[in-house]
């Protein structure tokens, strides 16, 4: 016999505890991307000129910003703080937005966190609520 007093969907539960996964990884991913760009200013190159055009560098401290937000907030996803799933939404928009005037500089690898981006937003939005009723 179950002690839960409230109903809540094991497949939301696990969408939200992959979204935290997903959140790690591109907060991760995003900080290293940040980390070569503050260091080696040369190995990002832009072929076409764009309207978007900081400094490698600036660039660099956006995406490290972003990623170390992002990985926060999946981390404390997995404890159930809303806090934190406002938070993955909201930096997930941003990210995907960073990533969208980045696509000069890398452009495979931010439509992949562009799209991994959206994905993170939806499955926080429509099951995130249920993993603190697990």
């Amino acid at each position: 016999m179950s002690t839960r007093q409230e109903n809540y969907s094991d497949a939301a539960v696990g969408w939200t505890i992959f979204a935290s996964i997903l959140l790690i990884m591109i907060g991760v991913f995003q900080a290293i991307s940040g980390l070569v760009a503050i260091v080696n200013d040369t190995f990002y190159v832009v072929g076409e000129v764009w309207i978007f055009q900081f400094d490698i560098s600036t660039w660099g401290w956006i995406h490290l910003l972003i990623g170390l937000v992002l990985a926060l907030a999946g981390f404390f996803l997995f404890r159930g703080a809303m806090w934190a799933r406002v938070v993955g939404i909201i930096v997930a928009a941003i990210a995907a937005i960073a990533n969208f005037a980045w696509l000069p500089w890398y452009p495979l690898w931010s439509v992949i966190i562009i799209t991994v981006s959206v994905f993170v937003i939806w499955a926080l939005s429509v099951h995130g609520r249920d993993i603190t009723k697990a």
